[in-house]
């Protein structure tokens, strides 16, 4: 696997990031919104923002003084390609993937 493709895996496989990107399905947020849920220290979300933007699933920029966060989900879509070729999977369909994290977060329509 290329080194992008390593990093997009790896950024999903903690469930802090990939609850991260199902708050950025709604819109783009700024850092310390992003951080509000969690009990973590700031330094840690933005470490963990870091791993997310370096794998190209998020983007940052500075507006002003506040430092936003913008899904990028065209980072997916190598993923999405590479886990094609084993003729298991259909191509990523991202409001499904929403779902998906939705209901892997306890947060779906489909909840117990």
């Amino acid at each position: 696997m290329s080194t992008a493709l390593d990093q997009v895996f790896s950024a999903l496989a903690d469930p802090t990031r990939r609850a991260i990107l199902s708050m950025l399905l709604e819109d783009d947020m700024a850092v310390t919104d992003v951080a509000e849920p969690f009990a973590m220290s700031l330094a840690a979300i933005s470490k963990h923002l870091g791993i997310l933007s370096a794998a190209g699933l998020i983007s940052q920029e500075k507006r002003g003084r506040v430092k936003w966060c913008k899904l990028e989900p065209d980072a997916l879509h190598s993923a999405s390609v590479w886990m094609h070729g084993f003729g298991q999977m259909a191509p990523l369909d991202l409001d499904a993937f929403e779902v998906f994290l939705k209901q892997a977060l306890g947060e779906g329509p489909n909840r117990p």
